[in-house]
């Protein structure tokens, strides 16, 4: 049976590549595609890229603290969701799947007005503002924290786990040694400060660098534009930022040191690597990094450095500590759960538009 899925979500890359992972399924299943995102956020972008058809509607940033432009919010997500429906009777599709992020809120809710079932996934420990929203207007929400479920209405949310991307599992330790240009003589620590790159992590690793690569040869992706071309070291190797390269390095790695996006977490959990984790302070953010990464270190997956504690000194006492006790947190992370690829939440849409069909 032909079947179409209109997949939304937008505002930063986590909202938005775990369609991507989702994509090759879906169409595998007999799902034709179409995304309905921003009209000049990230998500345009990539979706450009896949090929994927996409349509554009208007969307309010819906702050959580006072800003000059609030009061014009309500007025574009009404207009949003004016488009939403345009588009969606347009397409007519069989249901909705959103990632979260603001633009979902205008289709989600337009989806519901027009009969459209709609399907939720929440990435954090706790949910986002966008969600939280949507989440009347949706049949279910799947998270990727079991503990999540219990903060959710009940009978409404269904842990599936993360959408964790297949050629994950492809990543080749020798290929990414050989990017590197580095041996496997040492153990080998992979620094990941977020898509944007984390300035005060990239200083504190480039500053504790010669204590590091004693033990470590070290691969550090610092972000777009934020490479220091004056470190040049044999054993370092610096990337502004990888794609299709990241499972290849990821497989080379030993230890991770991250922010503490659910995302990257979760696929570093995915392929077994101790992490240790310097989420993104609450001074500016939500705080949904602390407890994701709160939420991994209760569970013996990783170790937590605030970043107000970060200096070099307490970053070199961090990861020989992970390294030294890697061991255990490959026992823990073996042991654990097994978390979805998306396979489950696709039976999930099928068994949806099936009783919306009856």
């Amino acid at each position: 049976m032909h079947k179409h899925i209109v997949c939304t979500g937008g505002g930063t890359a986590g909202h938005v590549t775990p369609h991507l992972a989702l994509f090759p399924q879906l169409k595998k299943s007999g799902y034709a595609i179409s995304y309905i995102g921003s009209k000049d956020g990230i998500e345009k972008e990539i979706m450009e890229e896949e090929g994927v058809d996409y349509y554009a509607v208007s969307t309010g940033k819906l702050r959580r603290y006072k800003h000059k432009d609030n009061w014009k919010d309500p007025f574009k997500v009404v207009k949003g969701v004016m488009e939403a429906r345009q588009v969606l009777k347009k397409l007519r599709p069989d249901i909705v799947f959103s990632k979260g992020g603001f633009v979902s809120v205008p289709v989600v809710i337009a989806a519901k007005s027009l009969g459209i079932p709609a399907i939720l996934h929440e990435s954090d420990r706790t949910p986002g503002l966008a969600n939280k929203i949507a989440l009347r207007f949706c049949e279910k929400i799947c998270v990727t924290f079991p503990e999540t479920v219990d903060l959710l209405p009940e009978g409404k949310a269904l842990h599936t786990g993360a959408i964790v991307r297949p050629a994950l599992f492809t990543g080749n330790r020798t290929k990414g040694l050989s990017l590197c240009n580095i041996s496997s003589q040492k153990p080998v620590l992979l620094v990941v400060g977020g898509s944007s790159g984390s300035q005060k992590m990239n200083e504190a690793i480039v500053a504790s660098l010669d204590t590091l690569l004693d033990t470590f040869h070290v691969i550090h992706i610092c972000g777009k534009g934020k490479v220091d071309e004056s470190v040049q070291r044999y054993g370092y190797c610096s990337f502004e930022y990888v794609s299709s390269e990241f499972n290849d390095l990821l497989a080379a790695a030993d230890v991770v040191v991250s922010r503490a996006g659910s995302n990257t977490i979760y696929e570093c959990l995915a392929v077994k690597k101790p992490m240790l984790l310097i989420p993104l302070s609450p001074k500016v953010s939500r705080g949904d990094q602390v407890e994701n990464a709160q939420s991994f270190e209760k569970q013996g997956f990783a170790a937590v450095l605030s970043e107000d504690e970060l200096t070099s000194d307490s970053l070199v006492v961090n990861i020989n500590a992970v390294y030294k006790e890697k061991e255990g947190y490959l026992e823990r992370m073996r042991t654990a759960a097994q978390y979805t690829d998306g396979t489950e939440m696709i039976h999930l849409f099928d068994q949806v538009i099936s009783k919306k069909n009856k």
